[in-house]
């Protein structure tokens, strides 16, 4: 019934389709890259940002003198502080549990404030975490739950800034814009290593709050600037300003307000929301039961589960202990090299964004990554010496070979492509906690690895890789039968494409044209009737 609804909304309201209307490509080829459009989305990715800065300077924390001084445990037989695996893994991990909160009330909080506001509030909560760290003196406890305040922040805004870069960007743009979004979050990682390695030495607790009171800095720059970028047009539209959403989409293409690609967007918008108020008040379940929304909703879960199911943060998390082990002499410098490393191919992954298919990128990433992982475990479990891994160095740098080419395959496909894939696959009516649901189960993957990894690695050290080989084997399958194609579309034409149920293998080549009068590609078209007048022709 909700199908029928569109397609009835379509004939009655719709712009002209076919030879009448601006094609995707037309439409790309008309826009034009802005400064606006670029800050936007440079702006709002500064969450990403402080993501990634509270989760890279944590691992390095654990080796401070003063940080273990005040929050570890003395250990008599080796005269130093040592953090036990359940006290690790809570500091660890009680920021992705808050992530997984923030990220269930962030659709709410958008829906109802707007996503500008949305993300400014967000960074509020992340001052508050950040002052109840820095000013712990002893208790460990106060630290995590600081960090678990921060969460709460961290996740909003994992789900707040891709809805509003996704719904604010040209669709030439997005899968760049987006992305940066995961390009900020690697900054974020190395800008907190640097720092751990300009402060690690430092006697006092200047070597661990240093780092930390940065986090304020960075909440500011991103709620105040914020506040200085327009609305997202798809949200000021659904408000009932329609001129406010006109102004953006033009200003953020470069274009004219009347240009048929601004025109064709504004009536693709008008089109969903009349088609959404024809039904029934929308209820949160509906995100299961909607219309095609069971398969999006449950894909969307798994892609986001599945970028933390690649591995990667274990490097993240845990790499001063993973590589210390490995008989290096300073755990910090690798740190930066693998993070120099995930900054640089990162970049590459805009490009992989901007050029490449969202599907052979994604399918070509898992395998590397499954290959990496291969290697990496079996060379750490039967090569690599445990008591004293200086008595096998070659065994040592394949492990740092290979953790960095597993950081390219990440940095240029699963870490970018996931926010942008995500933040395209529902349409706006369900955009909000449908992305919320998904987002979640991100930061609850994350929080599962982050407190278990010690426990899990304590039991069956580098054979924890296979694990996360085995993932990304199933992750191939499950791009390569599910995931559409999305490149270069619209939001709506992408909701098109999937209420239409085109096959996600061959939906790169999905089209308007009609061979023979009947619209093969499962595309709704116009097609003048006797009388003059259009009417819908669905296969």
């Amino acid at each position: 019934m909700a199908f029928k609804r569109f397609q009835k909304a379509t004939a009655e309201h719709g712009t002209p389709a076919g030879p009448e209307a601006p094609s995707a490509a037309t439409i790309a080829a008309e826009q034009r890259i802005t400064a606006l459009a670029v800050f936007l989305g440079a702006v709002a990715s500064i969450g990403g940002f402080m993501f990634g800065y509270v989760s890279g300077q944590i691992s390095g924390f654990f080796d401070m003198e003063d940080y273990g001084r005040r929050f570890g445990e003395y250990n008599p037989s080796t005269g130093a502080y040592d953090f036990s695996a359940p006290r690790q893994g809570a500091i660890v991990g009680l920021l992705p549990a808050g992530c997984l909160f923030g990220s269930l009330i962030a659709g709410n909080i958008a829906d109802t404030l707007g996503r500008r506001m949305a993300i400014s509030v967000s960074a509020l909560f992340c001052c508050v975490g950040n002052i109840i760290e820095i000013s712990s003196e002893s208790s460990w406890a106060q630290f995590a739950v600081g960090r678990l305040i921060t969460g709460l922040g961290i996740g909003s805004l994992s789900v707040a800034v891709p809805m509003y870069q996704s719904e604010s960007s040209p669709a030439i743009l997005r899968g760049v814009l987006i992305s940066t979004y995961q390009l900020f979050i690697t900054l974020g990682i190395w800008t907190a290593e640097m720092i751990n390695y300009g402060t690690h030495n430092m006697t006092g607790s200047a070597s661990w709050r240093i780092p930390n009171g940065l986090s304020f800095l960075w909440s500011l720059i991103l709620g105040g600037g914020i506040l200085f970028l327009p609305e997202s047009p798809r949200f000021a539209y659904r408000k009932g300003r329609e001129d406010e959403a006109r102004h953006t989409i033009a200003r953020l293409a470069g274009l004219d307000t009347d240009a048929p690609s601004v025109n064709q967007q504004i009536d693709d918008i008008r089109i969903k929301l009349e088609e959404e108020r024809a039904g029934a008040t929308t209820r949160w379940y509906e995100i299961f039961t909607g219309p095609r929304m069971l398969y999006r909703t449950l894909l969307g879960i798994t892609l986001q589960a599945g970028q933390q199911l690649t591995g990667a943060n274990f490097f993240f998390y845990y790499g001063t202990t993973i590589f210390r082990a490995t008989g290096l002499s300073d755990s910090y410098v690798t740190q930066i090299i693998l993070g120099s490393v995930n900054v640089f191919c990162t970049f590459g992954g805009l490009y992989v964004v901007k050029k490449c298919g969202r599907r052979n990128a994604l399918i070509a990433g898992a395998l590397w990554m499954m290959v990496c992982f291969l290697v990496y475990s079996f060379v750490g479990h039967f090569k690599l010496d445990p008591v004293n891994p200086a008595n096998t160095p070659q065994a040592g740098n394949v492990l740092i070979v290979f953790s960095c080419l597993f950081i390219v395959a990440f940095a240029t496909t699963w870490g970018p492509l996931v926010w942008a894939v995500v933040a395209e696959l529902y349409p706006a009516k369900y955009r909000a906690p449908a992305m919320a649901l998904a987002t979640a189960s991100n930061w609850l993957w994350n929080f599962l690895m982050s407190f278990f990894t010690r426990f899990i690695t304590d039991a069956i050290d580098y054979l924890y890789g296979l694990v996360f080989a085995g993932c990304c084997a199933m992750l191939v399958l499950v791009v390569f039968f599910f995931l559409i194609e999305s490149k270069d579309r619209s939001l709506e034409e992408i909701d098109t494409m999937y209420l239409l149920h085109v096959n996600p293998i061959t939906s790169s080549k999905w089209n308007d044209k009609l061979p023979e009068s009947a619209d093969t590609s499962g595309r709704q078209s116009r097609q003048p009737s006797s009388h003059g007048e259009e009417h819908m022709e669905v296969p």
